[in-house]
């Protein structure tokens, strides 16, 4: 039975590196969790010691203690058994609460009393160790004692101190101080007895502090060598750092570096050190994962599918909608020749390859705008919208000459709203399918003479449609006058839920025990392709009588060169203001999307290229304007979804919650590029069999892509936590460092925010779109200014970083 034993002690643990790290190097400190299993068996588990510096809990356990502070001093009593019953006594006479002694002394001892062997085995403890050459050894004059008891409402701790060391057995030689955790058995996970453990045993584990312990005469010196201590543990250390790293937060946008003005005129530094930093890990781009014992060459394609699919889609229902609102001059061929080509120029030449380019739905607005400016003022559409984008480009590459993306510095998490946002787009858009649709049946004319003539010839038998019976209120109209009915949006409705019900359940596969873990894994990865093609069937082939909207398609000239001369000067300055919005747009959605997917705990190595890929977005829009062809950035969730798709996970339980953790991610160019060439053939593909993809289905993939995104979004699963009770709270790190009222309050705030953000994305006057930029920018002051104000920032800090 004897894992237990001094010396080298295994870790039987199966719990994130979050809240137990990985074995203690040597001559450090640390804590063992131990349970009691059964009599043979028991089981330990390396804490995390409790970080003062940032858990509030620590904090708050201590105040908690003072406040009704249980202590016994130079206690003479010399079995395990009896200093247990002791404190008990003392906890119930200074009135903190009363318990069955009983009930607590038989869930202490897994054997209580021992008849046979007099042998006490504690049931729950923790116990400090520290690493040495020869193994890990327990610390010996101190032990603290779990205990979850069912009749208690409340947490309650007692501490004794001994007046002569007791030899308790071979881990407890000399033990002199005895801390004993009482807590009810269902609670907030971060009012668990281990949590509390965690908070005193961190405290007991240095030597110094119990030898001050051993000079305290009365509690009140006790409870003042206590308070000395936690101002010791939360004294934060900071190592300086090396002349490398300076360099590199100079010109990084995600470092903690102070903002000055004097980053803004080392013109061109943010892209030579991207490059210096990215060009010698280039080769790697094309190597890794390809041959070798860490080969991945079906996760590359897999994910080459699932980017094909999340990309074409999308680029099928914004050609839609640029066809429409440009009436042809941007269609869905274009969308998808421009898409290929740009997105083969940025998975070839950026810095950030996980990072997918795309014509997003406010580039599809902002041409709708644009569109309706023409008309207005009797402009030439592609020249005003080439010269719009050759402004836009200019002000790409002027502020990636000027270091502007360290701007992303100001930039918090509370800008993490896009699938929301991309969420609410897709519903808008189909409820104007059931606004048009569902009310009644749609006539195909207005003419009443000539509705009232083919009813006529209806009822003589003339008609096709059906019968005319006599002496009934209701009359069935003929086919030739029905334009649509209502099983038109209820069709829709049910395409368009079935392709996210069916993607979803297909993506969580991998959670489930079915199947082979290899068949799990990449039916998940393929969930997308599934459930398009499977209801693009159903839309297209078993419901032919129904009517579904489809996109239209030109056969006309791909490229088309601009035309400047029909723009007078006057023209092409005013297309200055349109060319700093769309650029404003553009830099604000590039930094997201890299920050977003170069996440701490994305595990991404190869680093970050902010100015460079500014540049080269720049460049690649450059070229749409001049061809005629949508404009594009980084894209959200595409991006951070791709990165995704290429790690490799692991489940793990903390707390009966379920926890992917990503244990390392390929860093490929292959796939992007992969996918970008496939796209650029799906031209030949057109307009059949793409066609038969119903809108309804893209709307669908909309859904699936901002519900799969959701997964680790913090916002979201703040605002679960409004939903939950406490003692379903996950550990997570602002739970375990953040008051809980503070992180109520500031999600609330945050959905306000939201919900101003989606007011004016969705409002249905075209210009009211064109602010969207600057309420982004609006949010720096709010959060910097205004948010401290009410929550205090270094609560702000924590909930807005990533989990480390």
């Amino acid at each position: 039975r004897e894992e237990c034993v001094e010396g080298k002690v295994g870790n039987h643990d199966n719990t994130p590196k979050d809240h137990y790290d990985t074995p203690i190097q040597t001559g450090i400190s640390g804590l063992f969790y131990s349970y009691q299993h059964l009599p043979w068996l028991c089981l330990h588990q390396y804490v995390k010691p409790m970080n003062f510096q940032e858990e509030v809990r620590g904090h708050r356990d201590l105040d908690g203690f003072l406040a009704q502070a249980s202590i016994l001093l130079d206690d003479k009593a010399t079995t395990l058994d009896e200093v247990l019953r002791r404190m008990l006594t003392h906890v119930t006479e200074d009135g903190h609460g009363s318990c069955d002694m009983d009930e607590v002394m038989n869930t202490v001892f897994t054997d209580t009393g021992g008849d046979e062997d007099n042998v006490q085995l504690l049931s729950e403890t923790i116990q400090g160790v520290t690493a040495s050459a020869t193994g890990v050894r327990y610390q010996q004059s101190w032990l603290c004692v779990l205990c979850n008891v069912k009749s208690l409402q409340r947490r309650h701790v007692c501490i004794a101190r001994l007046e002569r060391p007791q030899n308790w057995g071979a881990n407890c030689c000399e033990a002199r101080y005895v801390i004993l955790i009482l807590s009810p058995p269902r609670t907030k996970s971060t009012k668990t007895a281990i949590e509390l453990g965690r908070t005193f045993a961190t405290m007991f584990s240095d030597i110094s502090f119990r030898q001050k312990l051993l000079d305290a005469k009365t509690q009140e010196e006790f409870k003042q060598e206590l308070v000395h201590q936690r101002h010791h543990l939360s004294i934060v250390n900071k190592k300086p750092a090396t002349e490398k790293q300076m360099i590199h937060a100079e010109t990084d946008p995600r470092s903690k570096k102070t903002l000055k003005c004097a980053d803004f005129f080392k013109v061109g530094r943010g892209i030579y050190e991207d490059l210096r930093r990215r060009l010698p890990l280039y080769p790697s781009d094309f190597t890794d994962g390809m041959y070798g014992k860490d080969r991945s060459l079906l996760k590359y394609t897999t994910t080459a599918i699932f980017l094909y699919i999340a990309i074409l889609l999308p680029n099928i229902a914004f050609g839609s909608l640029n066809d429409e609102s440009t009436r042809g001059e941007i269609d869905v061929r274009k969308v998808i020749v421009g898409q290929s080509i740009g997105g083969v120029i940025y998975s070839l030449f950026a810095g950030a390859p996980l990072v997918i380019p795309l014509t997003t739905a406010p580039l599809a607005i902002f041409i709708s705008v644009i569109r309706g400016i023409c008309d207005d003022y009797d402009l030439d559409f592609p020249a005003f919208y080439a010269c719009i984008g050759l402004w836009n480009s200019f002000f790409l590459i002027l502020g990636a000459l000027l270091n502007v993306s360290l701007f992303m510095k100001l930039f918090k998490r509370s800008v993490d709203k896009q699938p929301f946002s991309e969420s609410g787009f897709c519903w808008m858009y189909n409820q104007t399918i059931f606004n048009y649709f569902y009310h009644g049946p749609t006539l195909a004319t207005n003419n009443s003479t000539r509705v009232l003539l083919e009813i006529k010839e209806l009822g003589s038998g003339t008609s096709h449609g059906a019968p005319v019976v006599e002496h009934v209120t209701h009359v069935f109209l003929p086919e030739s006058l029905v334009l649509c009915t209502r099983e038109r949006p209820i069709l829709c409705l049910l395409l368009m839920l079935g392709t996210l019900w069916l993607g979803y359940a297909l993506y969580q596969l991998r959670r489930s025990p079915y199947l082979h873990a290899k068949v799990r894994e990449v039916v998940s990865d393929c969930a997308l392709p599934i459930a398009v093609v499977i209801f693009s069937f159903i839309g297209s082939f078993l419901f032919l009588d129904v009517e579904l909207p489809v996109f239209n398609f030109h056969n006309g000239k791909i490229f088309r060169l601009a035309q400047f001369d029909k723009l007078t000067g006057m023209n092409c300055l005013s297309a200055v203001g349109l060319g700093f919005l769309l650029a404003l747009l553009i830099f604000i959605d590039q930094n997201i999307v890299i920050s977003l997917t170069h996440v701490p705990e994305a595990k991404l190595l190869k680093g970050t290229a902010f100015h460079w890929d500014l540049m080269l977005t720049g460049f690649i829009n450059i070229l749409m304007s001049c061809l005629g062809l949508p404009w594009m950035h980084a894209a959200f969730p595409h991006s951070s979804l791709h990165a995704r798709q290429l790690a490799k996970v692991e489940l793990h339980v903390e707390g009966g919650h379920l926890y992917e953790t990503i244990v390392n991610v390929k860093e490929t160019r292959i796939t992007a590029l992969t996918a970008n060439i496939l796209i650029g053939l799906s031209v030949f593909l057109l307009p059949i069999p793409l066609q038969w993809i119903p809108k309804p289905v893209l709307y669908g993939l909309f859904l699936y892509i901002a519900a799969t995104s959701l997964d680790g979004n913090q916002m979201f699963d703040r605002m679960l936590l409004l939903l939950k009770e406490q003692t379903s709270y996950p550990p997570t790190h602002y739970i375990r460092r953040v008051p809980q009222k503070k992180v109520h309050f500031f999600t609330a705030l945050q959905i306000l925010q939201l919900i101003i953000l989606c007011a004016f994305g969705m409002y249905p006057l075209p210009y009211i779109k064109m602010i969207f930029p600057f309420l982004m920018i609006l949010l720096i002051p709010i959060r910097t200014n205004l948010l401290p104000r009410v929550i205090e920032a270094k609560y702000l800090d924590i909930m807005d970083s990533q989990h480390m």
